[in-house]
């Protein structure tokens, strides 16, 4: 008859005090680590996956409205929808200018007097048919576009002072706060009949940032400003010197 003989196996992870003698002798290999199977993690659909930082930025105006009923329950990002909101504002606010707009003596009070304190006022004072004023209306509609964040007018002189010597023209008042910064008479600051948008931005900042891009945010100091012109001035002159370039290889 057949010897017949039982193995028990305890819960797995167990061990007797026998086998832990044992196992600090050396004769029995290592405890195994218990098996732990892997955290339940439910499966997230795609339009439930947490919107990060990249997303967000990348979002209009009108879907980050729609968020708002997703955001309510996480602080964090109810608090970036409100800042990217605010920043969508005022990036639209620095735009709202951009080009020189035409006034006449009656808007004049509107318009630049009572412009808000944070807007710097360029005026430019011209007369039909003056050179000069051709020339300084080009460089300005460049830089109206380039600092959409500063307010470009143009009046004609004698609807702005009346009786104003044609002599004087073309002629460019800084306003600020309803008070006057600084005044320039015809182009001899400017660099003359050869003034080009930077010579005249140079000119214009050179005691007060009174050109903004929109960008800077809080830091628009005028050597800031200044630098900014001097970047725009240097990388115009590198494209002009390359144009050459590639017109003379021809």
């Amino acid at each position: 008859m057949a010897d017949y003989h039982f193995v028990y196996k305890d819960v797995e992870g167990a061990s007797t005090q026998w086998d832990d003698i044992q196992r600090r002798l050396g004769n029995l290999p290592p405890k195994p680590e218990p098996f732990k199977p892997p955290p339940f993690a439910p499966k997230v659909e795609a339009d439930e996956q947490p919107k990060s930082k990249e997303w967000l930025d990348a979002r209009e105006p009108e879907e980050l409205e729609e968020l708002e009923d997703e955001l309510d329950d996480d602080r964090f990002l109810e608090q970036y929808r409100k800042m990217r909101l605010a920043e969508l504002r005022e990036a639209a606010k620095a735009a709202r200018f951009g080009s020189i707009v035409p006034i006449t003596g009656s808007d004049f009070v509107r318009e630049v007097s009572q412009a808000p304190s944070d807007i710097w006022v360029v005026v430019f004072l011209y007369k039909d048919g003056i050179p000069e004023c051709g020339l300084l209306q080009n460089c300005l509609e460049e830089l109206a576009t380039r600092y959409p964040a500063t307010k470009f007018v143009k009046i004609i002189s004698t609807d702005c002072i009346p009786n104003y010597p044609d002599r004087n023209v073309p002629t460019i008042l800084v306003y600020n706060n309803s008070a006057v910064k600084g005044t320039y008479v015809g182009l001899q600051k400017f660099g003359g009949k050869r003034c080009t948008p930077e010579s005249v931005a140079l000119a214009l900042c050179q005691s007060d940032p009174v050109l903004n891009d929109g960008h800077g945010g809080s830091d628009s100091s005028r050597d800031n400003v200044i630098e900014g012109v001097r970047r725009k001035f240097i990388e115009k002159v590198v494209a002009q010197h390359e144009e050459r370039e590639e017109e003379d290889s021809d």
